[in-house]
């Protein structure tokens, strides 16, 4: 498979030449060398130019709105609206929008969104084990639309719900590949289903954005029933650990733990927990590796440079599984970083990452590259 060839804008590098004249244009100044530390609201984009043989030139974006919800009460946190969305020559888009909205004095937590991808992507089958010899290109048509409210009963515990809707559509593709030759491969053509189920965060973060110390554990379980022609019901569960430690200054440590499970009588792959993004297990291709359950960990090491600059350095390791978790099945993943803090009030922050995975045998080793909006986690 050869690899994407893309081509990142990275504005904020421009910051050294250009932050003491008026070379860039004022909007772009204050998007990203605005040295205001009050508590406005703020803006940034962030474009992206790519191509691939199945895609032709991709061009795009992703841009976040950031702002309080009281100016008064010092410890509401940052409230934000991110979009995403890209077009392809050959047709193919991409278009996101999430929204995560605090209430003075973080008494409610509210979060919702909708997205929509028409873009292929690759299947390499199901488990711990798959080859890149099996790649499959599969073409998709995906709606995703949730909505999530939590209420604070105490400073460190929120209590509330998850809901939302989901549709696949997977048109037919060579019949002679793993994508149908495996029998663990359920629902090929996609499938719709609803969802709805309690959520629990005890959160003691010191902020929600640039975290220095604190505890922040998350966990929902869906409960999903199909409709139309998909006969799944089931269930999804996701549990989430992060602690941060504030090492001195300018270092600080963090260590962050993810399980998920599918449960359920089915397994429709597109259901199925992946290995490998840009938050977690980077290096990895989302969905290289895919099963009912996953558990994964990392820790990040975060060096502040200044106001504007930080570094990071990150290892890692987990792993996809039916119904037996073995350690010697756990896989590696490591890497570094560049942060620019384009918001230094509320610790916003562009991050440019390189991730590196394991090696198989007869494989190119596995890595990637990451361009983000905010912290890994």
């Amino acid at each position: 498979m050869k690899k994407l060839l893309t081509i990142i804008v990275f504005i904020f590098c421009l910051q050294t030449a250009f932050s003491q004249t008026h070379i860039l244009p004022k909007f772009l100044r204050k998007m990203y060398l605005n040295k205001d530390t009050s508590k406005k609201s703020s803006f940034v984009i962030l474009p992206a130019i790519s191509s691939a043989p199945e895609t032709g030139l991709e061009v795009g974006g992703a841009g976040l709105y950031s702002f309080y919800t009281d100016s008064v009460k010092s410890d509401t946190r940052v409230s934000s609206i991110f979009g995403y969305a890209t077009v392809a020559t050959k047709g193919q888009t991409r278009f996101s929008i999430n929204s995560s909205y605090w209430t003075p004095g973080n008494s409610y937590h509210f979060t919702a969104g909708i997205s929509y991808v028409d873009f292929p992507f690759s299947f390499y089958g199901i488990g711990n084990d798959t080859r890149s010899a099996d790649i499959t290109k599969i073409d998709q048509r995906r709606l995703k639309l949730y909505l999530g409210a939590e209420k604070k009963l105490t400073d460190e515990l929120y209590v509330g719900f998850v809901s939302g809707a989901q549709r696949f559509q997977i048109p037919q593709t060579d019949y002679r590949t793993i994508f149908y030759a495996d029998s663990r491969v359920q629902n090929h053509g996609g499938g719709s289903n609803i969802y709805v189920g309690p959520s629990v965060t005890f959160d003691t973060r010191n902020n929600n954005t640039y975290t220095t110390k604190g505890v922040i554990i998350t966990s929902y379980f869906e409960v999903i029933r199909g409709y139309g022609k998909t006969d799944y019901s089931g269930g999804f569960l996701n549990v989430e650990y992060s602690q941060f430690f504030a090492l001195s200054k300018k270092f600080v440590l963090g260590v962050d733990i993810q399980e998920q499970s599918l449960t359920g009588s089915r397994s429709p792959f597109y259901l199925l927990p992946a290995l490998g993004n840009d938050e977690m297990m980077r290096g990895y291709y989302n969905g290289r590796y895919r099963d009912r359950n996953i558990l994964a960990g990392q820790t990040e090491l975060r060096y502040r440079l200044s106001q504007r600059w930080g570094l990071v350095g990150f290892v890692g390791t987990g792993e996809v599984f039916n119904k037996s978790f073995s350690w010697a099945e756990l896989k590696p993943n490591y890497g570094g970083g560049v942060r620019y803090f384009f918001d230094i009030e509320k610790g916003l922050s562009i991050r440019a990452d390189y991730g590196i995975g394991q090696k198989n045998p007869g494989e190119s080793r596995q890595s990637g590259f990451y361009l983000a909006l905010g912290q890994a986690f």
